[in-house]
């Protein structure tokens, strides 16, 4: 009924830059929150930003100052910029979205994108 596909991990050296970008699709009316949590190996799924409709955000504290989160509402996608990365920003990263529809209000996630900081 409703998708939230994830694209842009990958493989970067400490201190590179990546963009994560992940799209909502379905019947879908409205999304409140949007949001990014990651979880690396053995450790478990953690907030790293979060953005509601009206564009207000909120970071964790590991990420303040590198990593920005964006949102486009007519496009249904939400951006996770990521600078200065660091070898413990590894980790899979998950798109998280508060979606309203026509009878139904749910909390829905992305399959995840491997994003790697290793030189």
């Amino acid at each position: 009924q409703v998708q939230l596909v994830e694209s842009g991990g990958g493989l970067v050296q400490p201190g590179g830059s990546l963009r994560l970008s992940c799209a909502a699709s379905g019947r879908i009316l409205n999304i409140n929150i949007m949001g990014w949590y990651r979880q690396a190996p053995g450790k478990e799924r953690e907030l790293v930003a979060t953005i509601t409709s009206g564009g207000n955000t909120n970071y964790a504290d590991s990420v303040k100052g590198r990593f920005t989160i964006s949102r486009d509402n007519l496009l249904k996608m939400v951006y996770l910029q990521m600078i200065s990365l660091k070898p413990e920003d590894t980790a899979v990263y998950y798109c998280n979205a508060d979606v309203v529809g026509r009878e139904f209000r749910r909390n829905y996630w992305g399959q995840g994108t491997q994003v790697t900081v290793s030189s």
